[in-house]
């Protein structure tokens, strides 16, 4: 039997659904550190298995960025991530101030699924190219206004 959980999310839950699918990993601590700074999660259980996972991260008012919608491949295509995100874009309804900034960051192919919710793909005549950029530990950048 399917249910949903909200603020359910452990690191344990986050590492092996996204390492399911491929996605980037990251030490349990680190996950940890992370969730804790999670504004609102939801899990989605078979029984007591979770195949399905979706956070928000932001400032709770202006800006809300929707995180690590996973679902584990054999629960795809059965309305487990429509209801991850139904239930992300409700806590956002009610915290968030008129014209709040909602973001994304798509996997290839799943942009349509998005646009159900209101999203738009990026770049347009409106907005430019979203971009992003991965911590490397070894990169300095250098400050021209400091002195040296």
């Amino acid at each position: 039997m399917l249910r949903k959980e909200p603020n359910a999310l452990t690191p344990q839950m986050y590492a092996e659904l996204r390492r399911k699918v491929d996605f980037q990993e990251y030490s349990l601590e680190d996950v940890a550190q992370a969730l804790e700074k999670t504004l609102f999660s939801v899990v989605i259980f078979d029984d007591h298995k979770p195949i399905g996972i979706g956070r928000i991260v932001g400032d709770d008012r202006i800006v809300f960025f929707i995180k690590d919608v996973v679902v584990d491949p054999e629960y795809q295509k059965q309305s487990i991530g429509y209801t991850i995100m139904h239930s992300l874009m409700n806590y956002i309804q009610e915290k968030a101030c008129e014209n709040a900034y909602i973001g994304l960051m798509a996997t290839p192919n799943t942009e349509k699924f998005y646009e159900k919710f209101g999203f738009i793909q990026r770049p347009n005549q409106d907005f430019g190219h979203g971009m992003v950029k991965f911590v490397d530990k070894s990169y300095k950048i250098d400050n021209p206004m400091e002195d040296k």
